[in-house]
């Protein structure tokens, strides 16, 4: 009779469990995604009450000591275990305390290329309980003095290469009392002090846990740059709870402890940091890390390091996807690829190409409080609804006017949902378990994210900047973004800095910058609309080298429009940067006057 029931129950279970796949597809995957969502909500909720605090840091001290002898970090020629890797950020560590006097609480800036020295040093500043700001190399002049201030940095560590970048600020460092550090052995420039000879001189024996006992979860860990409409970069505060949650995206993508991952996005960015290497601490992984990115040694690197996870963005795919094919296009171990902003037709060929390797796409943004993963597979979505996602992180898609650039609201005063296959300005509700804690030293940009009396009068939501839509199964399409900065190259550009370097050309009295779409590339390339002064001719020599002096590549404008003085439809079109690459045509709905390299 027992052995009845228990049949009888089995035979239940699984027609009730197919019933449920017939309804949906995706039944299985969802449950899958449940599974990882409760354990990482059960482990969040144990280090939050954990005594002492647990951080990553202690995270890899732990894999470390269990795991001393496991490749970290492979670069170039050389590879560092989990054990080397903690001594050599040891040294590190003792350099900085006793030749830059840091002391607990101290935020230093990273000035750094992808190297292993960028790895030390920021598991050295840890390690002394200070905070780390990274910084983006491709900045210079007004840019990285602004980043360098606003989050009060009391030192800045810089690589040997980046040296000419640092001297045009010295001035301005020295003025305000700023200790500077190359990494290199000897440096015979006033006011810029070397560090490598220094490391190599320190102990490697561990530093005492005290030195980091006043941090907790809500502690700031790091200080991350995203493009700001104001012109100038914002520091958006990463505190630890927030980089956990970051590091456990590649629990939800499927990554094992095994696997090699492949890093080369860069690392003052949260797709390399957080998710990246902060990921592979978690997971215990090994990372092999390249300077940047290179379509030509992609595939061979993959082969040479046994790579079976690798990051993108999409311009990553379809740079892949344009290299010349060969007879070995699927010969690797990549199984999976974790990103984000690839696009459907790039996703497809991608596949198609080489091979079955399964692509999460994911979405989020580094200060936002809300994100989501296309843990399904979906081509072209960025993410899939679950109902557990949308309990314990509240978001909507509301009704936006793009022409007044404000959301649209109803006759009480109150923001629309869209329904199900419209596209709406994605907002999500900020409360205790969803904070956003904004910019440092930058209160007006930190409000402005803000949205209020959006449903109710008194509730608050986070104001994402991106338009979005979900189909009927849930899925989650990005549509476009709004405000006034673009993407180009993965990078965000913000219009208002470039206009306001434009400005300083002596021949220019207006400018518009803007984003615009061009075939067979991914985000928008710059355009800026110009209005000459009275009776002066466009200077292209000095608008080039104003633009290539102070905007990293990815912010240069590509075209250039020069206005009537009363209407804005362009009377010459000019290309203003040529550039290596492929070559494409300003299309329609303006005449094709030159073709340009992008």
């Amino acid at each position: 009779m027992t052995v009845d029931l228990f049949v009888t129950a089995i035979v239940g279970l699984a027609v009730l469990l197919f019933l449920l796949f017939l309804r949906n597809p995706y039944f299985l995957k969802d449950v899958s995604f449940a599974v990882t969502a409760l354990h990482v909500a059960i482990r969040m909720n144990r280090f939050k009450k954990q005594k002492p605090f647990y951080s990553i840091l202690d995270c890899f001290l732990d894999k470390a000591s269990r795991q001393g002898h496991k490749t970290f970090i492979v670069f170039e020629d050389r590879s560092y275990t989990y054990s080397q890797a903690d001594k050599e950020s040891n040294k590190m560590a003792r350099a900085l305390s006793t030749h830059a006097h840091l002391k607990r609480g101290d935020t230093v800036a990273l000035f750094l290329g992808n190297e292993p020295q960028f790895v030390w040093t920021w598991l050295a500043l840890a390690k002394l309980g200070c905070t780390a700001s990274l910084l983006n190399y491709n900045i210079r002049s007004k840019s990285l003095l602004h980043c360098f201030s606003c989050c009060e940095a009391k030192m800045l560590v810089a690589g040997a290469d980046l040296q000419g970048a640092v001297e045009e600020v010295l001035p301005t460092l020295s003025q305000q009392g700023v200790r500077v550090f190359i990494l290199s052995e000897d440096c015979n420039v006033e006011g810029i002090e070397s560090l490598s000879d220094k490391v190599q001189q320190a102990s490697d024996q561990p530093l005492s846990p005290q030195l980091r006992a006043n941090v907790q979860m809500n502690s700031p860990a790091l200080y991350i740059y995203t493009s700001g409409t104001t012109g100038l970069p914002k520091a958006a505060v990463i505190n630890h709870e927030r980089l956990w949650m970051s590091s456990f995206l590649l629990s939800f993508a499927g990554v094992h402890a095994s696997d090699i991952i492949y890093i080369y996005l860069p690392l003052y960015h949260s797709a390399g940091f957080l998710m990246g290497l902060c990921g592979a601490i978690e997971k215990g992984l090994t990372v092999v890390l390249r300077r940047k990115f290179s379509a030509s040694h992609f595939w061979s690197d993959c082969r040479r390091y046994n790579v079976t996870v690798i990051q993108y963005i999409g311009e990553i795919m379809r740079y892949l996807c344009n290299t010349p094919k060969k007879d070995n296009d699927r010969d690797h171990k990549v199984r999976l690829a974790v990103g984000n902003g690839i696009r459907a037709d790039t996703w497809t060929e991608f596949l198609q190409r080489f091979g079955d390797i399964r692509i999460c796409e994911c979405y989020g943004a580094t200060e936002g409080n809300c994100g989501f993963v296309n843990y399904v597979g979906k081509i072209g979505a960025i993410g899939k609804e679950h109902f557990l996602q949308k309990m314990g992180y509240p978001y909507v898609l509301i009704r936006y006017d793009t022409e007044k650039e404000e959301p649209v609201k109803d006759s009480r005063g109150f923001c629309i949902k869209v329904p199900r296959g419209e596209t709406g300005l994605l907002v999500s509700k900020i409360g205790k378990r969803t904070p956003f804690i904004g910019y440092a030293k930058n209160k007006q940009q930190t409000e402005k994210k803000k949205l209020r009396d959006v449903f109710v009068k008194g509730d608050l939501y986070f104001n994402s900047g991106d338009l979005l839509k979900i189909d009927n199964e849930g899925f989650v399409f990005f549509q476009d973004r709004i405000g006034d900065t673009f993407r180009w190259k993965g990078e965000n550009v913000a219009t208002t800095e470039v206009a306001d370097y434009l400005l300083m050309v002596d021949c220019i009295e207006e400018v518009n910058v803007y984003g615009v779409k061009v075939p067979g590339h991914e985000g928008r390339i710059g355009m800026a609309a110009l209005k000459l002064k009275e009776n002066i001719d466009f200077d292209s020599k000095a608008t080039y080298q104003q633009v290539k002096r102070y905007l990293p590549t990815y912010a240069r404008p590509r075209f250039i429009r020069i206005k009537r003085a009363a209407q804005l439809v362009p009377t010459t079109l000019h290309p203003l940067v040529r550039e290596t690459g492929h070559t494409v045509e300003l299309c329609q709905p303006f005449k094709v006057l030159f073709t340009c390299k992008v």
